[in-house]
C-alpha cells in the first residue's frame, strides 16, 4: 500500500457541497481515472480517503489536504494529471507528494488554519486596527453558539492565534485570521467576525493555509 497526500483548491462553485458530497466527488473521479484505491476492511469497504479539516459550507479554499492511499503506486505527477481530468469546475488538484504510511493520520497533524475574511465596513483603517488589537488584548472571551444540540460555551479567545488588517477598499475590509483548528476546537471566522463587531456575515470567506505539527 502507498500514501500520497494532495493538496487542491476548492472555487466558488462547489462552495455549497456537503463534505460527505465532496467525499463522493473524489471516490467517483479516482475511479474513472483508473487509480487503484485502497480500502478498509469490514463488512462495508471504503476507498481510503481522509479530509485534513472538512471545510465549512460556503467557504472556499486552495489550501485543502487529503490522504490518498493506494493499492497500486503510482506516481504524484500521473495521479495528479490524470484525475484533474475527471474533476468538475470548481476543484483542482496543483499539489501531490509521497508520505510515509507510518506518519500519523492527517487529521492529528492539523493546528490551525488560515483565512482571508471580506466584510462590509464603514469604519476607517484606524478603528479596524484598533478593534483587531482590543480583541487580541484580551486573555478570555467567553463565547455561546447555538447547535442542533444545543448551545455550546466556550472561550473564543482561545481559537484565536492572529488577526491583521490586510486593506480596506470601497468599504470592504479584508482581514486576515489564524485559527485554530484541532481535536480540542476550531475557530469559525464568522464568529470572529462578530466579536469585532461586524453585524453582517463575511460577504466571502477563503482558507489559505493549513498549519500541520512539525517534527
Amino acid at each position: 500500500m502507498h500514501r500520497l497526500r494532495v493538496r487542491f483548491c476548492r472555487r466558488s462553485e462547489l462552495k455549497f457541497i456537503s463534505h460527505l458530497d465532496i467525499m463522493r466527488l473524489w471516490s467517483r473521479a479516482f475511479q474513472r481515472a483508473d487509480i487503484a484505491l485502497a480500502y478498509s476492511k469490514g463488512f462495508n469497504p471504503q476507498p481510503r480517503l481522509s479530509l485534513a479539516a472538512p471545510l465549512a459550507i460556503g467557504v472556499t479554499s486552495e489550501a485543502e489536504l487529503m490522504d490518498v492511499f493506494l493499492s497500486q503506486w503510482v506516481s504524484p505527477h500521473f495521479l495528479a494529471t490524470a484525475v484533474n481530468q475527471q474533476l468538475p469546475a470548481g476543484i483542482e488538484i496543483v499539489q501531490v507528494y509521497l508520505v510515509a504510511l507510518t506518519q500519523p493520520s492527517l487529521q492529528s497533524l492539523v493546528r490551525q488554519a488560515e483565512y482571508r475574511v471580506e466584510l462590509a465596513s464603514e469604519k476607517s483603517d484606524r478603528e479596524l486596527q484598533s478593534a483587531l488589537d482590543s480583541l487580541l488584548s484580551l486573555e478570555h472571551l467567553p463565547w455561546q453558539h447555538q447547535r442542533d444540540t444545543g448551545v455550546r460555551s466556550y472561550d473564543l479567545r482561545a481559537l484565536i492565534s492572529d488577526l491583521r488588517l490586510i486593506g480596506l477598499e470601497d468599504s470592504v475590509v479584508t482581514i486576515g485570521m489564524r485559527l485554530r483548528c484541532d481535536s480540542s476546537g476550531s475557530g469559525r471566522p464568522e464568529q470572529v467576525a462578530k466579536a469585532l463587531g461586524f453585524g453582517q456575515r463575511p460577504g466571502s470567506i477563503h482558507r489559505t493555509r493549513l498549519i500541520l505539527k512539525t517534527g
